[in-house]
């Protein structure tokens, strides 16, 4: 018997994983607006978020959380962080018994600086949980392009019947059971992205961007671990392979936030033109919170923080990068 699945949230990646579940099993896609949901039940497409893409014809949208949700098998959450429990709460009252819930969003929540599964343990308990994430731009999934993601979740048997449900055509899903891990290098890697964007943006060369990179990896890594996560798994896809693409797609959402930082616009008028949500503008003060609690130096995640909230300008971000003192590589720095 094949799973039903309904799927939250309609925008690039939501209906990017919507399209290729639609290869494998019946679902359902959750949006907000009803004109997306009369277009891509209409016309098999979503040119808000994915111009120029088909959707599959067995994708089916709604409008209504309760016919999206009743009676599924699995339940996927697309929904970025900050309206995240908000609709989940709507969940709760449509939601099967035991129905796993597997999040798509590589945020954290603002006020209690929490995972996103973490919201789901608590307002659905009882429910497995779980995050499928990866370097996926969306655009180049949806063009047929190869493309590798993975899925955490700590029950074995659930995981790898789950891998079945995404897994499709040049789309490849490994499994993982460090979710924490897998959750945090999702979150963690768009604000080195940013940090990138913004070098970027100032004309700096590979060399930089490379610098970065790498030692942004060894912050999140540094946290991710502090905060339970399992160091290989920054190593592997969820981390050093998602901040690749995160830190030089031309796609990427953060990137772009940092070039136009970099280049001396305001915060406020980068976002105000921005179709799609920059999670790392988001989640930076949470970062620092979480750094500051388990005692974790995050230069690079600091000056993010500093330029994202105004308290000081791109160039002078990366004028007091350039001159941090280096010692050991291991170190902090």
């Amino acid at each position: 018997m094949r799973l039903k699945v309904g799927l939250l949230g309609g925008g690039s990646w939501g209906t990017t994983v919507a399209s290729l579940v639609a290869r494998n099993a019946p679902i359902t896609l959750w949006a907000r607006d009803p004109a997306q949901v009369e277009e891509i039940n209409a016309h098999h497409t979503n040119e808000k978020y994915l111009p120029g893409a088909k959707l599959p014809e067995t994708l089916k949208a709604t409008a209504s959380i309760a016919e999206a949700i009743e009676g599924v098998d699995v339940v996927i959450m697309g929904i970025p962080s900050q309206g995240f429990r908000a609709v989940l709460e709507q969940v709760e009252p449509h939601i099967r018994a035991w129905a796993p819930v597997i999040s798509l969003t590589k945020g954290l929540e603002k006020d209690t600086n929490k995972r996103m599964t973490e919201i789901i343990e608590e307002v659905l308990p009882g429910h497995p949980v779980g995050v499928l994430t990866g370097p996926n731009l969306a655009r180049e999934i949806m063009a047929g392009q190869a493309a590798a993601s993975v899925i955490a979740m700590e029950d074995e048997i659930i995981v790898k019947e789950l891998q079945k449900l995404f897994r499709s055509g040049l789309f490849r899903v490994y499994t993982n059971n460090d979710v924490i891990g897998c959750e945090l290098g999702g979150v963690l890697k768009n604000i080195i992205a940013i940090a990138v964007g913004m070098g970027d943006g100032q004309g700096a060369g590979d060399n930089t961007r490379s610098a970065l990179i790498t030692r942004g990896l060894a912050e999140i890594t540094r946290l991710g671990v502090a905060m339970g996560g399992q160091a290989q798994t920054f190593a592997g896809l969820a981390g050093i392979g998602d901040m690749i693409a995160t830190c030089t797609s031309a796609q990427s959402r953060n990137r772009h936030v940092g070039i136009q930082l970099g280049k001396g616009r305001e915060i406020d008028e980068i976002i105000d033109e921005m179709v799609m949500v920059a999670e790392g503008v988001k989640s930076a003060p949470t970062v620092i919170k979480l750094a500051e609690l388990h005692g974790v130096e995050m230069p690079i995640a600091q000056d993010v923080y500093r330029t994202v909230t105004g308290q000081q300008s791109a160039r002078q971000s990366f004028r007091g990068l350039l001159k941090v003192t280096s010692g050991a590589e291991s170190e902090p720095g």
